[in-house]
Formats: structure tokens, C-alpha cells, sequence
């Protein structure tokens, strides 16, 4: 394993109830790549993303063992600060979520719960609403509608927004959760475009159950079977040339 992987896995585990869902995954996450997680539904590509901040905690019943680093330090230490944790590896959902609030209150959601009323200025906040609006390339779109109700807006720029709502927290990783299964094949390019602006000031883990879409986004893929991590490598080489026969058979469509 390299020294300065920004997520590091090894032996872990993890159990719903009864339920073994993680079975001893070894898995490293270089810094400002996008590595892309593929495999049949239920083999356990989000239940791994969802580890990384810690939010499979939120459900009844679940037990883990093992070790996470995520930035060079282990997350279930007793110090952590979980509220930190989810701030520096902000987290992007299969339907977008914005809230029930005005496009630039959903931006500055975030920040404004790390910090205190009245620490920052108007013109910084107006600054921070900008800025992340710019990122997500709708600025221009929304700058004269920033108090328009944020869950009018389409599926598309929903989904941009709560990308936009991470960005002024200056997170470290992002996680995707198959960003795009709500959306067109149109507004699927778009979001793609977006996640290859954010690659390398951002280290970006993407849950996908599109192969293609894997292909086109991925620096690196990893292939998870029932709950077990059974490859990972260069994407351009996992799918010329896969190591494991049941990588190949996936690939190759025989099953899943």
C-alpha cells in the first residue's frame, strides 16, 4: 500500500444485524483521482462508500471491524469528531436532497452549521454562494434567482446544487452514490463534465452501477462481489484485462 492514499482500508468488516455485508476489504484511494466502485446491487459498493464518513452508523444494528484512515488517520478512534469527519468527506446521494429552502440558504447550509452566527460577513458569504455556484457551472444560471426554492429547480441542477453545498466547506473527498440513476442520458454527460472539473482538487469515490460511465470518469475501478473486494486497478486496465475471471464475467455481462 502507498504512504499518502487518502483512504485506507484493511480488514475490515461490516454487519447489518446477523448480515455480513464487508468481508475483510482491503482497499487505498489515491488523493485527487476519481476511483469508481463497480459490482451487482448488493454486493456492497455503497455500504463501503458509506464507511468512509461514517454514516452507516445512522442505521440500527450495524457493527464494524477493522481499520479506516481516511487523510492519514484512523476514523474510529476515540477523538474523531464524526461532525468534522463529515465535513472534510462530504457526500453527494443517488436522488438529489436539496432542502426546502432558497437556492443560496441550501449553499451556505453547510457552512453556516460549522459556524457561528455572525462570523462571516454578508460580502463573504455572498463570495462563498458564488464561488461554489461557479464550480458547479451555475453561476450565470442562478445569480439573479439565488432566493428561488432550491427543490423547483430541475433534477439536473438539484443534483449540481448539492454538489455546490459541499464546496464551501472545502472538503478533502467527495462520495458519490450513483450521482446520476435519477437522471437523463443528457443530464448524465453533464454531471460527468462536472465530476472530471473537480478531479485533482478533489479526491472523488464514485458508486456506479454503469460500466460505461465507470470507463469514462474512472482513474482507477474496484470490483466488489458480495461484500468482498475482488479487484482493483487502472480502469482502462481492468477492463481490457481483468485478473479475476469473475471481474470478467461482469464485465463481459454473464451475470449481475
Amino acid at each position: 500500500m502507498t504512504q499518502d492514499a487518502a483512504i485506507r482500508t484493511h480488514k475490515l468488516n461490516l454487519w447489518y444485524g446477523k448480515f455480513q455485508a464487508l468481508i475483510d476489504v482491503d482497499f487505498e484511494v489515491a488523493h485527487g483521482i476519481v476511483t469508481a466502485l463497480i459490482g451487482p446491487s448488493g454486493c456492497g459498493k455503497s455500504t463501503l462508500l458509506r464507511v468512509f464518513n461514517r454514516q452507516n452508523e445512522r442505521i440500527a444494528g450495524v457493527r464494524t471491524q477493522g481499520k479506516v484512515e481516511v487523510l492519514g488517520g484512523d476514523i474510529f478512534a476515540g477523538d474523531v469528531d464524526v461532525i468534522d469527519l463529515r465535513r472534510r468527506v462530504g457526500m453527494v446521494f443517488q436522488r438529489p436532497n436539496p432542502l426546502p429552502l432558497s437556492v443560496r440558504d441550501n449553499v451556505l447550509f453547510g457552512w453556516r452549521t460549522h459556524h457561528a452566527r455572525g462570523a462571516t460577513s454578508r460580502s463573504q458569504l455572498d463570495e462563498l454562494v458564488e464561488l461554489a455556484l461557479r464550480e458547479v457551472d451555475m453561476w450565470d444560471t442562478l445569480k439573479d434567482r439565488l432566493d428561488m426554492r432550491a427543490t423547483s429547480l430541475q433534477l439536473e441542477q438539484q443534483q449540481r446544487l448539492c454538489i455546490a453545498r459541499l464546496l464551501p466547506l472545502k472538503p478533502d473527498v467527495i462520495l458519490m452514490d450513483e450521482p446520476c440513476s435519477a437522471l437523463d442520458a443528457k443530464a448524465t454527460a453533464h454531471i460527468e463534465e462536472l465530476i472530471l472539473s473537480l478531479r485533482g482538487r478533489f479526491t472523488l469515490v464514485i458508486v456506479t452501477h454503469n460500466m460505461a460511465q465507470a470507463r469514462r470518469v474512472g482513474d482507477r475501478c474496484a470490483f466488489m462481489m458480495l461484500g468482498e473486494m475482488v479487484e482493483h486497478m487502472r480502469t482502462e486496465d481492468m477492463f481490457i484485462k481483468p485478473q479475476d475471471e469473475r471481474t470478467a464475467a461482469y464485465i463481459e455481462g454473464r451475470y449481475g
